[in-house]
């Protein structure tokens, strides 16, 4: 890590400031950076730390700032709006880049830079954090343990409450509705079909098919043709989504409206807690099989969402600074099915009757 140098966009958000804190915690001094200089200075401040402010408009400018550095870390959402012009200016500065998406359209934009990031010698890797580093690592596991897999299934349960950030990327994305991944190909999905149970670590579930970005990366990483993600919802919410689901979908398509609701989160939402964070858990379920029949399946634990990417999404900065991976890269492709092991209160389980 000597002489490696990285920023953390967007670090004055919710997840920003976990990142740095973790950093810190971590004995790095990335340098915090954002497009408010009002908002970086007494962040900056408090944390002892460089700032800079950036423009992701100016593309010359933001890309002779970005080559001064050896990473950036990308936590301002949402994604689809701010990931493309960082990305280019990565590439221009040869410098590795992650990010904390988990909106599909992004995934899927940045695979396209492989080549380009292998003749540059450096990392593109998006979804440095709860989505999509636990799901991505049990798609490689069960993927691995069964010959010639068709079909994926991956299922989300989260004890926390969304931040800002969260809930602003959700409904920049429900108006294009749910997605699977079938035969090689995103399609859509009726929203509100296909409930059903699945039991986690902790209990039984009901969940409901979500856009997760796993439906890019987990394709990445395995190569499934098949491919079905899932939220947990309570049971009542379930039901209820059947009905919303595609009324919310139309008028969320409706510009004004939509950004009049993302304002007004940012006023009212501010994420869970510093006892939340450190007390709430996290389960994930996962499924591979084959047209045989054959078929492998995973439990996993892990911490609250928000603190699983601070301290996965910094390991996953040293990891790229040690081990300098190239190409556009998903977690579990670049550092194994067992990272996820390395994040602190995280347990695998192979079989139920071991829970």
């Amino acid at each position: 890590m000597t002489g490696k140098t990285w920023i953390i966009y967007g670090a004055y958000g919710y997840t920003g400031v976990l990142v740095a804190d973790e950093a810190l915690r971590r004995g790095h001094t990335p340098v915090l950076a954002g497009r408010s200089a009002d908002k970086l200075v007494p962040l900056a401040e408090r944390l002892g730390l460089d700032h800079v402010a950036i423009d992701l408009e100016d593309e010359d400018d933001l890309a002779k700032t970005v080559a001064g550095f050896d990473l950036v870390f990308h936590a301002a959402g949402p994604f689809i709006h701010t990931s493309a012009p960082m990305v280019r200016a990565c590439l221009k500065g040869d410098t590795n880049y992650v990010d904390i998406t988990g909106e599909v359209a992004v995934f899927e934009q940045n695979l396209s830079y492989d080549q380009q990031a292998r003749q540059k010698g450096i990392a593109v890797m998006s979804g440095v954090g709860f989505d999509v580093i636990p799901s991505d690592c049990m798609a490689k596991y069960v993927a691995d343990r069964v010959v010639d897999p068709t079909q994926l299934e991956l299922a989300i349960a989260s004890t926390g409450i969304p931040s800002a950030g969260t809930i602003k990327t959700v409904l920049e994305h429900i108006p294009k509705g749910i997605l699977v991944r079938r035969n090689g190909r995103l399609v859509r999905y009726p929203p509100g079909k296909e409930a059903r149970r699945i039991r986690f670590v902790d209990r039984e579930r009901t969940v409901l098919p979500a856009s997760w970005g796993d439906l890019a990366t987990a394709y990445r990483t395995t190569g499934i043709p098949n491919i079905t993600t899932f939220m947990a919802f309570p049971e009542r919410a379930a039901s209820f989504m059947r009905w919303v689901a595609p009324l919310s979908q139309n008028l969320l398509a409706i510009g004004p409206i939509r950004r009049l609701l993302q304002k007004s989160i940012e006023k009212i939402v501010h994420g869970p807690d510093e006892h939340t964070r450190q007390t709430a858990r996290s389960y994930l379920w996962a499924r591979a099989a084959n047209e045989k029949g054959d078929e492998c399946q995973v439990w996993l634990e892990t911490l609250e969402g928000y603190h699983f990417t601070a301290v996965a999404g910094v390991r996953c900065v040293e990891r790229i600074f040690a081990e300098r991976p190239q190409g556009v890269l998903t977690p579990a492709v670049a550092f194994g099915a067992d990272f996820v092991l390395e994040i602190p209160g995280t347990k695998r389980y192979d079989q139920l009757n071991t829970l």
